[in-house]
């Protein structure tokens, strides 16, 4: 989306008019809705700047402007390499507070710019201009004062404003991205905020500090909401006044440790499935990641530790309800919300996972999923007979930057030669190409928790197949204790941001079933002739 002319914009009347060529100038892919109230606002406001200085009629803003991933909204700004200014238009009907706490909350997403943020609000029934001071309070001023700032801002942005806001500056993950972590260098979506600002209002008496009562609170979400983010960032709220834990259940022990070592107000505990629970000390509050990992007895003992220090407990986890109930970790999550006075939250915004993405990753885990949206040129399919046929096809997903996630479950003769291929391709200089950060290609699936590629590569075998409600299943019978297959294909897939790659080896059935998910077809059978 790019920046348009606003004053050019107003000088047409009516909203449709308005919206077609906001479409033309601003070359955003939909119609933007307008509104003729809002037309008045952005109308006066023009008038103003065009009267105490022509030469803006010229001047371009992003016009209402939503920052992807995030949501969060901002009518107008205009972006100098100097400084960059935010103008917020309003009728009159709302409070000094609401204006100041918007402002605020703009700021805070703005700062990722890393460039001086100028902050007004013009309430055009009052053509009333007001402004954030840099201490964050509201001072009146006047259209002069505006046009000052405009005035001496440099060099504008005139291309692509998503190109300012890559997801990957203000979305990390606290165990792959520690430094941006501590630094507080992220940002919360809108629903994130929102189940922080409830959760907290709920534990923290009016000091600040933790309420000295047993409580149990939770929040779940599908893979790529923020789960693991929401929760850490909470511990860091906590921990300004108290000391808290967090119980880790997944993987990245090594991680875990250098943020205990880090920041001393929090104690991180690593803890491998089915553990005994033991703490070093007391804790203010006890924090749970991959809480659907729990069993009866681990979750047993929290609770009995949080009882007796009478301290509240607060749990993110999976609910895995896009997969087959027969193929989910365990009754983690059904423990959890079975929990006398338990209050729980549900995230539903995907921060990692593009729409497209999150579509095909539901329909290949159940086919007969119906309402489906999406074409899928991000994702891409391949077939193989043999393992070293596999390895050949991966091996060309490598050398395009995709990650392979293998599961060792499905790893046969096909795996040594695609590591003696890519040792090859690094003994080539294969270190100029994308890596995870390691020089590795490759990962297994459990230790590829909570990590993000922009491109995943994952194997599906004759282990798969479809069962009669349309749920994709491991044929074989389990054995105890055995991670599923296809739930470790679930989570792989969903460490993927940008691109997907499957191949499938020697499972024509079901090549030709996703092949139907991605081309909108009947599934095709090698057996089927023409009449």
């Amino acid at each position: 989306m790019k920046p348009i002319q606003i004053y050019t914009l107003t000088r047409i009347a009516d909203p449709e008019g308005m919206e077609r060529l906001e479409r033309q100038m601003s070359k955003r892919k939909g119609y933007l809705k307008i509104k003729e109230w809002e037309t008045a606002r952005l109308r006066a406001l023009c008038d103003n700047l065009f009267a105490r200085a022509p030469e803006t009629a010229s001047y371009e803003f992003y016009y209402s402007f939503t920052m992807p991933k995030l949501g969060k909204e901002f009518d107008l700004l205009r972006i100098a390499k100097n400084c960059v200014v935010n103008i917020e238009l309003k009728s009159g009907n709302v409070s000094e507070a609401a204006i100041k706490q918007q402002l605020i909350q703009n700021r805070y997403y703005l700062s990722s710019l890393e460039r001086t943020i100028y902050s007004f609000t013009y309430i055009s029934s009052e053509d009333r201009l007001v402004r954030l001071s840099g201490g964050g309070r509201l001072i009146d001023t006047d259209v002069s004062d505006l046009l000052a700032i405009l005035q001496k801002q440099q060099h504008c942005e005139h291309g692509d404003i998503e190109e300012l806001f890559r997801e990957e500056k203000f979305l990390i993950s606290p165990l792959t991205a520690p430094d941006k972590f501590l630094r507080q260098d992220y940002f919360l979506t809108a629903g994130q905020l929102e189940i922080k600002k409830k959760l907290l209002r709920e534990i923290l008496q009016k000091p600040g500090t933790v309420k000295r009562e047993f409580s149990i609170h939770g929040f779940t979400g599908l893979p790529g909401t923020g789960k693991t983010i929401l929760l850490y960032d909470i511990a860091m709220e906590l921990s300004v006044s108290e000391r808290v834990c967090v119980l880790h259940l997944g993987s990245f022990e090594e991680e875990l440790m250098q943020l205990d070592q880090r920041l001393k107000r929090v104690d991180f505990y690593h803890c491998e499935p089915a553990a005994h629970i033991s703490l070093r000390e007391n804790y203010a509050a006890l924090l749970v990641d991959e809480g659907h990992r729990l069993t009866q007895a681990m979750l047993g003992e929290i609770l009995l530790i949080a009882r007796t220090a009478k301290i509240p407990v607060i749990i993110s986890y999976d609910k895995e309800d896009t997969i087959a109930r027969e193929e989910r970790a365990g009754e983690g999550a059904e423990l959890i919300e079975a929990e006398e006075g338990f209050i729980g939250y549900k995230l539903t915004d995907r921060i990692r996972l593009n729409g497209e993405l999150s579509s095909f990753i539901s329909c290949l885990m159940c086919v007969t999923r119906a309402g489906r949206k999406y074409d899928f040129p991000s994702v891409s399919i391949a077939y193989a007979k043999t393992g070293k046929e596999t390895a050949a096809i991966l091996q060309t997903f490598q050398n395009k930057g995709y990650m392979y996630i293998y599961d060792r479950e499905l790893e046969g003769d096909g795996m040594a030669d695609l590591k003696d291929g890519a040792e090859k391709q690094q003994r080539d200089g294969a270190e100029k190409r994308q890596k995870d950060g390691t020089g590795k290609r490759q990962i297994e699936a459990k230790d590829a928790t909570c990590k993000e590629f922009d491109r995943v590569v994952m194997k599906i075998d004759e282990t798969f197949t479809y069962d009669r409600d349309g749920y994709l299943r491991d044929h074989r019978m389990r054995a105890a204790g055995r991670e599923s297959v296809v739930r470790n294909l679930f989570h792989g897939l969903n460490r993927a941001k940008k691109q997907i790659g499957i191949v499938v080896e020697g499972n024509e059935e079901l090549f030709y079933r996703i092949l139907g998910i991605l081309q909108r077809r009947p599934t095709y059978r090698k057996h089927q002739t023409a009449e």
